[in-house]
Parts: structure tokens; C-alpha cells; sequence
């Protein structure tokens, strides 16, 4: 493949604005709405640890992968497979790994929208002083009310996917590189806001504690899945958006370093939100294991009865907002690529399709919460279950087949031109992780899903 080859779709006018959007990709509600809940749950310190782990291991190796293989094909995953399938000779089945990211991409966004859309209301929430002291029996029924109304819920989705579209609609560097070259920065600045008032709180080395000192009787195997599930969501492999991003980076970015920068900018902001969100947590005598009502049910009780929790209030729920954003614009633009190669129709007719689609998706996730919280698939609700079958199962299944594709399939000379190490033991050392060790770690943890292990229970 010549090196002058280029997506249609145009490219990232620098390795710093590839960051900013690869960043942003990974940088979401799984930061700071989930990674805080589901390291309550799990005890802490000794959690983190083994999600940095997780990261190390078996995410950048993937993570590099998934981005070079963008680059090499430099169109949406399903063709982009296609091309590199084509190149090493390979089962032409391979294609559809593409197609496995690309739909995972799809469903993730369809509930993904609902749940940002409740941190846009809760932006209004707490704008309007609905916190301002109230009680904790208060402040729970507001968020029941809002899961009780699909008139509300429809409403902040549509706002929500309207918004998303309307940033993907305008291409590569007008919409998706000059959203990130605002959003992420305000991100970071009100993360460190938040931090800073976090340790106004006095109960801020509290909050240390509980995140980095380890206690591994509350791990299981439960936890180590959970783990795993969120460095694949987090980082956003296995759907698509790194493999689309890493087809519009050019020629002389070094994968590697960018990759290595990626993921640790994603990490930070992870430990970031539970550094801001603990203390305040703490600090108001809360329950730190309260799941994935921390963020809507805890936090705002906190913001409601203390000093200055008006104006912070807004800031959380605000930097919810951009995170989800930042996010979202890359969990459909694989969607809307392979729309417009295959289609030949404008960028802007297929952002409709595509986010109409998933707009429609999404009332599943809506109603799950109200009129039809009776139906079930073993034993989960519609959102429940999506959930699950995307993070749990779709993601590492993706990862699996990419690191394998990357590590086995690809023909070694065009990984090597593409990552254009420094050394051959860096590229030894990449060739092993994303050959056995990201792999064999990825089919344990889907043998537990399947519950082939009882052990691992």
C-alpha cells in the first residue's frame, strides 16, 4: 500500500489534534460515571491496580494494534479489514471483526445517549438550586422521576444525538477536530477545578487512601472481569473508533508514543474523577459503594449541603456533558465512514441515517427504566443487558480478534512499517503482547462470561 494513500475522509492536521480526538474517544462517562462506581464496588486501592494492569498489558498492545490497522486500511474498520485481509492473504471471514466493532459502537451509543442526556438535565438540575439543601430522600426522587419519564428522557437523548450529529456531520478537521480542541481542554480544566476543591474538603487524604492503598480480600473474579470489560470501554477498543481515527492520522506520527500518551491522558483523568469524587463523598458521610447511582444520587446530595456546591454542582455535571461528547462523536463516525465509502452519499445525509438509527435504538434504554422495566433478557432489563453484552462480551471479543489479526495475520512487514520502531526488541516486545499475552488474558476472562470456570465465579 503506497504511503501517499489517504482516507477520503481526510486527515488529523497533527499528531497533537490525533491525540486531543483519540483522547477524547477514550475519555467519557466511563471516567467519570463509571470507573468511580465500579471502584467503590470493588473495594479500592487494589481494584485500581489491577485496572492499571489491565491498561498496560493487554490496552496499548491493542490499543496499538487497532490504530495501526486503521492507518494501514485508511477507511471505516469493515472495509478497512477488508483491504488488510486482502493484503496478507488471509480468510476473507476477517471482515467481520470490523463489523463486530462497528455495531458494538452502534448499541454502546444508543444508551450511552440516554445516560448523557440525564447529565445534560442534571446541568439544569443544578443550575436552578435542586440540590440547594435538600435531603437525600429528595434528591433520590428527583433522579426517579427522571428515569420514571420517558417524555424527559426522550427529550435530553434527542438533544443529546442531535448535538453528537451535529459535530460528526462537518468531517474530520471541521467538526470532529475542532470539537476536541475544545472540549477537551475545558475537561481538564474543570477536573482540576474539582480536584482543588476536593481537597478543601477534609476528608481529601481519606479519599487517597481508599483508591490507593490495596486491600485484595475484596477482589474476585467478578472484579478482575470488571476490570478488563472497563480498559477496553475506556479506551475505546474493540468498537471501531480507534481503528477510524488512526485511518485520518498521518503518515509520520509515531503510533506508539502517541498510543502510550493516549492511554496514560485517559488513565489520568480516570484517577482524577475518583481523587475529586471521593473526598466529597467522604466528606458527606455517603456510601461510597452506592453503583451507578454515585454520580446522580450521591453526589448531588453532597452538592446540595455544601459551601460553593451550587457552582460546582454545574461544573461536575457540565464536565459530564463534554466527556460524553467527546466520546460519542467517535462511537458513530465508524458507522457514518462506512456509510458514505459504501454508499457514495454525503456525509450529512448519513449522520441522519446513522444517528436516527441509533436515536431509535435508544427509547430501548428509555423505556428499560419505566414502561417496560418488565422486560427482561436473563433476567436484565433492555439497558442492562446492552450494557453488558457490549462491555462484557462484544469489546474483549473485538480486542481478542484484533490482537490476534495484528499480531498473526497482518503480514509483519506492514506492522513494522506502520509502527516504525525504534528498535527491534520494542517490536519484539509489542509482537508478544498483542500475540499471547493480550489474548490468552482476553479468553479467560470471556471463558468466565460464559461461566466455563467456576472459580473465576
Amino acid at each position: 500500500m503506497a504511503d501517499t494513500n489517504k482516507s477520503i475522509h481526510g486527515e488529523w492536521s497533527s499528531r497533537f489534534a490525533f491525540i486531543l480526538a483519540a483522547t477524547g474517544s477514550a475519555v467519557g462517562l466511563g471516567n467519570i460515571w463509571k470507573f468511580p462506581y465500579i471502584t467503590g464496588e470493588h473495594g479500592g486501592g487494589a481494584f485500581v491496580i489491577i485496572y492499571l494492569l489491565c491498561v498496560a498489558a493487554i490496552g496499548i498492545p491493542i490499543m496499538i494494534a487497532e490504530t495501526m490497522m486503521g492507518r494501514r486500511g485508511r477507511q471505516s474498520p469493515i472495509n478497512t479489514l477488508e483491504v488488510l485481509t486482502k493484503e496478507a492473504g488471509a480468510n476473507t471471514n476477517w471482515h467481520y471483526v470490523g463489523w463486530l466493532g462497528v455495531i458494538a459502537g452502534f448499541l454502546i451509543l444508543s444508551y450511552y445517549s440516554v445516560i448523557a442526556g440525564w447529565s445534560m438535565a442534571y446541568v439544569i438540575k443544578a443550575f436552578t438550586g435542586s440540590f440547594s439543601g435538600e435531603s437525600a430522600a429528595h434528591i433520590n426522587s428527583l433522579f426517579a422521576d427522571l428515569q420514571a419519564s420517558p417524555v424527559q428522557q426522550i427529550f435530553w437523548h434527542t438533544v443529546f444525538m442531535v448535538a453528537t450529529m451535529a459535530v460528526v456531520a462537518h468531517g474530520v478537521q471541521g467538526g470532529l477536530e475542532k470539537a476536541v480542541r475544545f472540549l477537551m481542554p475545558g475537561l481538564f480544566i474543570l477536573l482540576i477545578l474539582l480536584v482543588a476543591y476536593a481537597m478543601t474538603t477534609g476528608a481529601y487524604l481519606q479519599g487517597l487512601e481508599f483508591m490507593f492503598k490495596p486491600d485484595f480480600s475484596e477482589i474476585t473474579g467478578a472484579s478482575v472481569l470488571t476490570a478488563m470489560g472497563h480498559a477496553f470501554f475506556t479506551l475505546s477498543l474493540g468498537m471501531g473508533a480507534i481503528m477510524v481515527y488512526g485511518s485520518y492520522l498521518p503518515k509520520d506520527v509515531s503510533i506508539a508514543k502517541t498510543t502510550i500518551i493516549i492511554a496514560g491522558a485517559d488513565t489520568l483523568v480516570a484517577l482524577l474523577a475518583g481523587i475529586a469524587i471521593f473526598p466529597i463523598v467522604f466528606a458527606n458521610g455517603l456510601e461510597v459503594g452506592s453503583g451507578p447511582g454515585l454520580i446522580f444520587q450521591t453526589l448531588p446530595i453532597a452538592f446540595g449541603n455544601m459551601a460553593g456546591g451550587w457552582l460546582f454542582g454545574v461544573l461536575f455535571f457540565v464536565l459530564l456533558v463534554f466527556a460524553a461528547l467527546s466520546s460519542a462523536i467517535s462511537l458513530i463516525e465508524p458507522a457514518v465512514a462506512w456509510c458514505v465509502e459504501n454508499y457514495n452519499i454525503e456525509r450529512k445525509k448519513a449522520c441522519v441515517i446513522m444517528g436516527g438509527f441509533t436515536w431509535t435504538l435508544g427509547l430501548g434504554t428509555v423505556f428499560s427504566f419505566n414502561n417496560w422495566s418488565g422486560v427482561t433478557f436473563f433476567g436484565a432489563t433492555i439497558f442492562e443487558a446492552l450494557d453488558y453484552l457490549t462491555a462484557n462480551l462484544m469489546l474483549p471479543l473485538g480486542g481478542f480478534f484484533i490482537a490476534v489479526f495484528a499480531g498473526r495475520i497482518m503480514l509483519e512487514k506492514h506492522s513494522k512499517e506502520e509502527l516504525d520502531l525504534s528498535s527491534d526488541d520494542l517490536y519484539a516486545i509489542w509482537k508478544f503482547l498483542v500475540s499471547y499475552v493480550a489474548p490468552a488474558e482476553v479468553f479467560i476472562v470471556f471463558l468466565h462470561v460464559l461461566g466455563v470456570f467456576g472459580i473465576f465465579s
